[in-house]
């Protein structure tokens, strides 16, 4: 029997988890993407903190009439910018079991764009 998209994005979000750790020198950028909004965190696992946060629920992001993909962007760089107030410039990514493509992949060209490393 065929996996549910659900089942099957677990199941890959798995193997990536396998090999991606947040560690304080390099912490975890992960993302969830729903039908309508982007998420994206910058993780500490070691110590098990959040250290910071954006999304297009943000203030700024959602008030600004753009598609979803350019939001997604504009919440790649929203992350990077508290990152870097935060002290951070390394990060490993974790797409969270979702492609890399779409809107996925315009939060890490965002965050590429601003100053992050992964």
């Amino acid at each position: 029997m065929a996996l549910s998209k659900l089942d099957r994005r677990n199941k890959i979000r798995k193997r990536i988890r396998k090999d991606i750790v947040g560690t304080t020198s390099r912490p975890r950028l992960s993302v969830f993407r729903s039908n309508r909004e982007i998420y994206a965190q910058i993780i500490d696992d070691v110590e098990g903190k959040t250290l910071a946060s954006a999304s297009s629920r943000d203030k700024d992001i959602a008030s600004a009439s753009a598609d979803r993909k350019e939001q997604a962007q504009m919440v790649g760089k929203a992350i990077a910018e508290k990152a870097k107030k935060a002290g951070i410039d390394t990060i490993s990514f974790d797409r969270g079991g979702y492609l890399y493509h779409g809107r996925v992949k315009s939060l890490a060209e965002g965050a590429r764009e601003g100053g992050l490393k992964f």
